[in-house]
């Protein structure tokens, strides 16, 4: 519990020295700041809830970094710039000073690495759990945002990274299920923290500028996000599954469960870049990446017609209980 502190003194003491100078010093009711010249303006907003998309006993260090990095991976999944972000900090009773400040200074810390700094918001309490409210914005040259919608017939579909770890990292807990219990503690710990850290790809972002039709982060499950993105642009899509990359550890879990396979497709909280290329800009794409350092593998192709559908080896459809994490 917070004893004798008023809102202006967390906001001063914790939350104004990690503040860009658009923000007045948090002084203001408002954010003043003015956009690089020649570029559009882009605004993503993400909501975190306790017992929803973090634990309330998770570490206030992960809170902090899930909260920012689930909307800076938005805006660079857009070929954006991050620019600044406004926080909507809603507390309940219990949370203490302590927790506070080292919620406030990792969240600094992702601040300065994302060069996202934090322009102003507001903190409230509530009866009812910790949320955390972060619209994040971003600048992008005029008429240059990766659109979800852009995704073209015969463009190749990309994915970064490895899919499904944060989705099995979930497990990773007191209560993890009996398979969790033959994994090696390294696998353990690697799963468990792409739960806790989302490793939004930053370094990719001016990359697929250059050379992506379409888009989006991969946050609600690689197989819900690339029906949601083919249905916006009005295509399909064929996706052929041994090529979807899992890391070892996701692999050393579903060795142990093959029923895991569809979680780690469909279980979300991946942050990974999902996006289509035109195949006569493959090379460079590919170039582009490993030079700034970002694993991206070819999984399929954008088709005609609505389907947008998953094969096996032998070619045959698998079919999925649900695509994705909903909230309804």
């Amino acid at each position: 519990m917070m004893q004798g502190i008023s809102e202006d003194d967390l906001i001063a003491t914790l939350f104004a020295p990690i503040a860009g100078p658009g923000a007045l010093g948090l002084k203001d009711d408002v954010a003043c700041f003015t956009p690089p010249a020649g570029c559009d303006l882009i605004v993503t907003k993400d909501a975190l809830v306790a017992g929803v998309h973090f634990f309330a006993g998770d570490p206030p260090e992960t809170i902090a970094r899930k909260a920012l990095r689930v909307n800076v991976s938005d805006v660079i999944a857009k070929g954006a710039d991050p620019l600044g972000f406004l926080l909507a900090a809603i507390l309940p009773g219990d949370v203490s000073l302590d927790w506070l400040q080292a919620f406030a200074q990792a969240l600094g810390q992702d601040a300065a690495l994302y060069s996202c700094p934090l322009l102003g918001g507001d903190t409230v309490r509530t009866p009812g759990p910790l949320t955390l409210s972060i619209t994040a914005l971003g600048s992008v040259p005029n008429g240059r945002m990766v659109a979800r919608t852009g995704a073209q017939i015969g463009d190749s579909i990309y994915v970064s990274g490895t899919i499904g770890d944060a989705a099995l990292g979930l497990y990773m807990r007191d209560d993890a299920p009996a398979w969790a219990a033959h994994l090696s503690l390294a696998h353990w710990e690697i799963l468990r923290h792409r739960y806790l850290v989302p490793q939004p790809r930053f370094a990719l972002r001016h990359v697929l500028r250059a050379h992506a039709h379409g888009a989006m982060d991969v946050s609600d499950g690689l197989v819900g996000d690339l029906s949601k993105m083919m249905r916006a642009s009005g295509t399909g899509a064929r996706v052929e599954l041994a090529r979807v990359p899992l890391s070892p550890s996701a692999r050393a879990a579903i060795a142990l469960d093959g029923a895991l396979l569809e979680t780690a497709l469909t279980g979300g909280d991946d942050y990974e870049i999902l996006c289509t290329i035109a195949p006569d800009q493959r090379a460079s794409f590919e170039a582009g990446a490993q030079s700034v350092g970002v694993m991206v593998t070819r999984i399929g192709e954008v088709v005609a017609g609505e389907a947008t559908s998953f094969v096996d080896r032998g070619g045959a459809q698998r079919i999925f209980k649900r695509g994705s994490f909903s909230h309804f």
